[in-house]
C-alpha cells in the first residue's frame, strides 16, 4: 500500500486537493518548465506544505542563499523561519558558479554523497538542470552527444533513493539542457508536471501539465491553472479536465 506526503494548508489554498492530495513516498517527481515558468514558487510551497504536515524536507537552491531563501519564503506567506530552527526544514545553497577545481567541482557526485542532506523524506533541487550545466562530467560529453550516459547515472542513483522510500523532487529548464539529458528524466519519473505561460496582456497565466501521475491517491486533473501572488503564493485558479 503506497502512502503519500500531503501538501498541506488545505485550509488555505487548493493545492494538496488539486494533485490528488499528496505525492506519493518514494517518487521522482520532475517539474519542467522555461526560467520564470513558477518552478521555484511550486516545489516551495510544496516543500513548505511537506514540512507543516511534519515530513522533513531538504531543500537545495542554485539560486538563493539561505537569506534570500526565507525572503523570498516570507514574500509568499509562508514563514519557514521556525521549520529551519526545528530542523523539520533544511536548506542547502549549491554555489553552482565555483571556479574551483577538483572535487568541489564534482556537483553531482557531491550530491549524491552528501549524507546529511538524504537524511530527510523529500529532498528537492531547484534546479537540477544548473547543476548539470555546471558540472564538469556534464560539460565534457554536451559536444560529443553523449549526455545520456552522465544522465543514466543519475537515474541509476535516484532510483536507489526512492528504494529506500525517499520522495526526490527536481525542477528542471529544459530550454538549458539536452534533449538527451530529458528524456531519460522523463522517463525514470513517477510524478512529471510540465509548466506552461501564456501572457495575456499584463497577465501571466500559468497552468500545470499533468504528464504522468503513478500511484494517485485520488483523481488529478490533467490540467491544474495556478497562480503566484506575493502575500499569497500559489493558488489555483482553474481546474480543466480533458
Amino acid at each position: 500500500m503506497t502512502d503519500y506526503h500531503s501538501i498541506g494548508l488545505t485550509g488555505r489554498d487548493r493545492v494538496n486537493n488539486a494533485i490528488g492530495g499528496g505525492i506519493p513516498e518514494g517518487s521522482v517527481v520532475l517539474i519542467e518548465g522555461v526560467d520564470g515558468a513558477g518552478k521555484s514558487a511550486l516545489s516551495q510551497r510544496f516543500s513548505y506544505g511537506m514540512a507543516t504536515e511534519g515530513t522533513y524536507v531538504t531543500y537545495i537552491s542554485t539560486e538563493l542563499e539561505s537569506w534570500e531563501f526565507v525572503q523570498q519564503m516570507n514574500s509568499l506567506s509562508y514563514d519557514v523561519v521556525d521549520l529551519l530552527l526545528e530542523e523539520q526544514l533544511l536548506f542547502l545553497h549549491a554555489n553552482v558558479d565555483t571556479h574551483d577545481e577538483g572535487k568541489k567541482r564534482q556537483l553531482l557526485a557531491r550530491f549524491a554523497s552528501a549524507k546529511t542532506l538524504w537524511k530527510a523524506d523529500v529532498v528537492y533541487v531547484d534546479t537540477l538542470s544548473a547543476l548539470l550545466r555546471n558540472d564538469p562530467n556534464y560539460e565534457a560529453v554536451i559536444d560529443d552527444g553523449d549526455e545520456d550516459h552522465v544522465i543514466q547515472r543519475l537515474v541509476s542513483f535516484l532510483r536507489h533513493v526512492t528504494m529506500q522510500d525517499k520522495t526526490v523532487v527536481l525542477t528542471v529548464d529544459p530550454s538549458s539542457v539536452g534533449d538527451d539529458a530529458l528524456r531519460p528524466l522523463r522517463n525514470v519519473a513517477d510524478v512529471y508536471f510540465e509548466i506552461e505561460t501564456n501572457t495575456v496582456g499584463q497577465e501571466i497565466r500559468r497552468k500545470v501539465l499533468v504528464r504522468r501521475f503513478q500511484n494517485m491517491k485520488s483523481p488529478v486533473d490533467d490540467s491544474i491553472g495556478f497562480s503566484v501572488q506575493q502575500g499569497r503564493g500559489i493558488s489555483i485558479v482553474s481546474r480543466t479536465v480533458a
